[in-house]
C-alpha cells in the first residue's frame, strides 16, 4: 500500500470518532462489540456500525464470524500500522 492510500483510510478513520475510538480499543486485544461500548461509552449499534467500517477497508477482522454472540475481533496489520499514527 503507498502512502496516498495509508493517509486516504487514515483521514476515513479520524473522521468518525466512532472508528477512532474503535480502533484505538481494540488495540493489540481480541475484544467484543458490548467491551468497546462499555469502555468508550457508546451504543452498541454505533460500534458495530464502526467494526462493519473497519472490515470492509481491512483494519479489523472477526476470528470467531460462525457465532452470533460473543464475537471477537482485533486488528489486521494494516489497522495496526494506522493505529500508530491515530
Amino acid at each position: 500500500m503507498d502512502e496516498k492510500e495509508l493517509f486516504e483510510i487514515l483521514g476515513y478513520i479520524k473522521i468518525s470518532p466512532y472508528r477512532t475510538n474503535t480502533l484505538k480499543s481494540i488495540g493489540n486485544e481480541l475484544k467484543m462489540p458490548s467491551e468497546i461500548a462499555k469502555e468508550n461509552n457508546i451504543k452498541t449499534s454505533q460500534v458495530s456500525a464502526a467494526l462493519s467500517d473497519l472490515k470492509e477497508k481491512g483494519l479489523v477482522i472477526c476470528v470467531n464470524e460462525e457465532v452470533r454472540k460473543g464475537r471477537l475481533y482485533k486488528c489486521t496489520d494494516l489497522g495496526l500500522e494506522i493505529l500508530k499514527k491515530l
